[in-house]
């Protein structure tokens, strides 16, 4: 056993505020997958593609929906063969499957029961055809990311998710999800030009080939005349044949594309319509060809109050007639609550309950255009009567982006204020429906009575332009009074949109479980029963997603409500969106943020010491505490603010013994000493082959532990010179504070990083100094980062006095050379103070070096020599400070061309952890360093000396500082 061994027995739950939960998993499942279905597909497929454990499937479990459901086991399919043996076995043997991406779905569309196959990890990639006209792209590939890289020519896709963050291209597609402006114009089923897909039997179908029908009639001619049946049917009613298309006239995702039947001539034209938003029950998409919108660049937006919905809902029309691409409605409820949310203007809580906000936005190709627009705008405003109840109100439309992007927070804080302020131990159900859009006045004062009621929060938002109305609904599935009050909600909304407006059940969502048994009351039985005859033709032994679109029960929409348990507080607000998964370094090693909470729950759900929970707990430590980064990028990206970072680094906390904790804040007490130690040793490996020191390292790690000893890498630097470049006080600018790990570690080139930011700013004419006393202090990330909370306290504190004194209280500014060290000094450290270093702090004046190079050098400075390429590598640190324009804005001064990668992101490394987890950094880098190497750039620039480590075992390259290049461009 390791000398220092963590204590595993930490991360069980010390205590539970109620009994085991009816929907635990049951202790029968408690070793994973069962026999014969684990050994069948491992050996199908390889055992590297198939995830067994009970920890795995439970993790898979959860999606963004108020569903849980528990597949007997997760298949990573790695291409089209892999789906194919999948369903080819699932067929033989009477399984069902259902295909996973990123699990954004808001009604269970992402689980399964059987086999649940993950076709996110290795399905990305976008390839821009032509001028960028058309795009073909990985189902894998978020619509962000896709979104990025078709900006470079001036294009972007049509639907636009408030999830473009995180949901994927194949999940858009099946859900024919569309957003703030796509409507149903600029939809999946609009702007899809072919797909490719794998058909239940395994028949691979390329709409785009121009012997497609041929080859599907040869494949599967009983399918070919089955559709065409259906087709001869339809037409011949006149009838139904309205109904579908007056049912299209507005947002409509329930139920599948029955107007496929009626737009497409052959079998394969009809497939690629009603394989759009069918929610995987009718194939698997493995690639998309989309037709390209404009991407207009010039945007003018405005926030308008009204007092009433009624007269906001009037003013809709007029903005679309004026040419406005988005127009957002908000009700005096959703107004209210949005003030919890950071950035949103407080005196919204003073607003009257009758006002309602409209946001609308117009965006032109030119400034020509955007004149046009602005002058139209103009015009309805002159017939509006607008209030301003709050000073902070203007009623004016602006072209100021900062502006138009807290306009666009607070429209988008809908779901975080009230996801957020739930109760505790409650779901979170996020509905949309459609109502034309001239009774959309109607329909909310409707849906808000309907929603007070039964007892549920009142509020409403949407997009207005569309006649698409959201709510959310929380409530708590483990009570039966509670299931009964959303039931008879659920049964009274449903039919209020179809009887009164005559609308659509799901405007953008699709189907799901929730709106399944409601299928026939909105389409009637005609219509429905064509919908089963035409999944009985693709997919006649039910092979895929079952009861998922399709359910003749009518309470299915009540099975499987997942209950919440109480977790630590700072994870317990969790909606399980997935918004913070793509950010998360660990996404395709072990687990994300989203998962590491779900697994939390389960805990929770078991009966102490179960046999589950014991599986749980001896998965958790690797899979969720070891292989977080703790850059906390996940705070970034949720709607709700949850740092999962911060609460594994709570968990590591948790496991130190008091041998470890002592040693840990020895340590910070003598740091001077270990710093010094440090640096030596690192000189003295400069003369050991690495060959022997990552031989040793690896046998120390497991002798004491592989989280405590990091593995030696080749990329190492060498060892910083011993004294820093003598600066002096008198007439210095700023206090220059050189981060440890720049006085540890040498620069890869002729001059280190603290003479190159001394001699730079000097350059500039504003010199900096150096206090002679740096040495033994730090940020106190080393000691944040690992839950050594002794020893964080005690550094954070020494920084804090240290720089209060060199600054002369706040004076003069404190320049941090290394991104994480700004962060921790600036913000991380502020927990951890005593309430008389809270008010030092508060006094200090703390900038980034990239601030510094940007704001306070770059004018003063001459350029004599420049690189022709440089690529970027933006930090997480960055992200928190929102530093990434500065580091842009000094490489844009040093190279030609300036590049970051499209997947640029955390890289893991964290100080140590990439040393004692290489496979962590190596997994987060992958796809960054993908595109680096793809191609050959002079510089390789950070600006923070282990992310460069790290950027260097990645991609082979050889990173460095910015300012390094800074200071090589204006030497004269």
């Amino acid at each position: 056993m390791p000398f220092l061994e963590p204590k595993p027995e930490a991360l069980r739950p010390a205590s539970r505020t109620e009994g085991p939960a009816h929907d635990r998993v049951p202790d029968r499942q408690a070793k994973g997958t069962p026999e014969p279905l684990c050994s069948e597909l491992s050996a199908l497929l390889g055992a590297d593609k198939v995830l067994t454990k009970i920890s795995d499937l439970v993790r898979y479990a959860s999606d963004a929906s108020p569903y849980r459901f528990v597949p007997q086991v997760v298949v990573v399919a790695e291409d089209i063969d892999d789906v194919s043996a999948v369903l080819s076995y699932a067929h033989g043997r009477s399984r069902e499957v259902v295909f996973r991406a990123a699990g954004t779905s808001l009604n269970g569309q992402a689980q399964g029961e059987d086999i649940l196959v993950d076709v996110r990890k290795h399905w990305a990639g976008v390839e821009v055809i032509g001028d960028g006209e058309q795009a073909r792209i990985g189902p894998g590939t978020t619509v962000l990311r896709a979104n990025a890289t078709l900006s470079r020519h001036g294009r972007v896709l049509g639907p636009d998710p408030a999830s473009a963050i995180a949901c994927t291209i194949g999940g858009v597609v099946a859900n024919n999800a569309s957003g703030m402006t796509a409507g149903i114009t600029r939809n999946s089923y609009r702007t899809v030009a072919s797909l490719t897909f794998v058909l239940p039997t395994g028949t691979v179908v390329d709409t785009a080939d121009s012997d497609a029908d041929e080859q599907l009639a040869h494949a599967e001619p009983a399918l070919c005349e089955g559709l065409l049946a259906i087709k001869r049917e339809i037409e011949a009613d006149q009838e139904l044949t309205a109904r579908i298309r007056a049912k299209y006239e507005i947002k409509n995702t329930n139920g599948y594309r029955l107007d496929a039947f009626l737009d497409g001539a052959t079998p394969v034209e009809i497939l690629r319509g009603l394989m759009v938003g069918s929610e995987g029950t009718f194939g698997f998409i493995s690639e998309v060809v989309f037709d390209t919108l404009p991407l207009d660049r010039r945007v003018t937006t405005g926030l308008l109050f009204f007092p009433s919905l009624s007269a906001a809902a009037a003013a809709v029309p007029l903005f679309n007639e004026a040419g406005a691409l988005a127009v957002e409605l908000m009700d005096g409820n959703t107004l209210r609550a949005s003030t919890s949310v950071a950035g949103v203007p407080a005196d919204w809580k003073q607003l009257p309950k009758s006002t309602a906000a409209l946001l609308v936005e117009f965006r032109a190709p030119d400034a020509a255009h955007q004149g046009t627009f602005e002058a139209a705008a103009a015009q309805v405003v002159e017939g509006l009567d607008l209030v301003a109840p709050v000073a902070s109100v203007t009623n004016a439309f602006t072209r100021d982006a900062k502006t138009i992007g807290g306009y666009w927070k607070a429209r988008k804080a809908f779901v975080t204020a009230v996801g957020g302020s739930r109760p505790s131990g409650t779901t979170l159900i996020t509905e949309d429906f459609a109502v034309p859009p001239s009774r959309l006045a109607d329909a909310c004062d409707a849906l808000l009575e309907l929603q007070t009621r039964h007892g549920f929060d009142a509020a409403v938002a949407g997009h207005a332009a569309h006649g698409n109305l959201h709510f959310l609904l929380a409530f708590d599935a483990g009570k039966p009074a509670d299931v009964e009050r959303y039931a008879a909600f659920m049964d009274e909304f449903c039919r209020l949109t179809v009887e009164r407006f005559d609308g659509s059940l799901k405007a953008e969502h699709a189907t799901g479980r929730n709106i399944a048994p409601f299928l026939e009351l909105e389409w009637g039985p005609k219509a429905t029963e064509l919908m089963w005859r035409t999944k009985q033709v693709i997919d006649p032994d039910c092979v895929l997603a079952p009861r998922i679109v399709l359910d003749r029960d009518p309470k299915a929409h009540l099975r499987g409500l997942k209950t919440i348990p109480k977790v630590e507080l700072i994870a317990d607000p969790c909606i399980e969106c997935g918004f913070c998964e793509p950010t998360c370094p660990s996404e395709d090693l072990t687990t994300t943020p989203r998962q590491r909470i779900v697994l939390r729950r389960e805990m929770m759900r078991q009966a102490a010491g179960s046999p589950v929970e014991d599986g749980l707990v001896e998965a958790y430590g690797y899979d969720a505490v070891d292989t977080c980064a703790g850059d906390s990028t996940c705070k970034l990206a949720c709607p709700v603010g949850i740092d999962t970072g911060a609460l594994m680094k709570d968990f590591r906390h948790a496991r130190h013994s008091p041998r470890e904790e002592k040693a840990a804040a020895l340590a910070a007490r003598n740091f001077k000493a270990v710093e010094a130690s440090a640096r030596l040793a690192v000189a003295a490996a400069d003369r050991i082959s690495d060959r022997l020191l990552t031989t040793v390292t690896r046998a120390a790690r497991k002798a004491v532990h592989p989280d405590l000893v990091p593995e030696w890498l080749p990329v190492i630097p060498g060892a910083a010179a011993r004294r820093l470049p003598h600066t002096t006080r008198v007439g210095a600018s700023a206090v220059y504070y050189p981060a440890c790990v720049n006085r540890i570690f040498g620069g890869p080139g002729d001059r280190s990083l603290p003479e190159a930011v001394v001699a730079v700013s000097t350059r500039a004419g504003r010199p900096v100094w150096i206090p002679d006393d740096v040495a033994g202090t730090c940020c106190a990330t080393i000691w944040h980062s690992k839950g050594y909370d002794e020893g964080n306290v005690l550094m954070a504190n020494r920084i804090v006095e240290a720089a209060w004194g060199w600054t002369a209280g706040g004076r003069l500014p404190l320049v941090v050379d290394a991104s994480s060290c700004t962060l921790g000094i600036a913000h991380e450290v502020v927990p951890y103070l005593t309430e008389d270093n809270r008010q030092l702090h508060r006094e200090l004046n703390i900038v980034d070096s990239l601030v510094w190079a940007a704001e306070e050098l770059l004018p003063h400075l001459t350029v004599h020599r420049t690189v022709g390429s440089a690529v970027l590598h933006p930090t997480c640190s960055m992200s928190h400070l929102g530093d990434e324009a500065q580091l842009r804005a000094v490489a844009e001064v040093c190279a030609d061309e300036v590049v970051v990668p499209d997947d640029a992101g955390c890289c893991a490394f964290a100080g140590d952890r990439g040393m004692l987890h290489k496979e962590l950094t190596e997994s987060a880098t992958r796809k960054e360093a993908a595109e680096v190497t793809a191609r050959d750039f002079d510089a390789h620039l950070s600006a923070n000396r282990m992310c460069e480590v790290g950027m260097d075992h990645a991609t082979g390259r050889h990173y460095y500082s910015v300012l390094l290049e800074l200071e090589r461009a204006t030497r004269p």
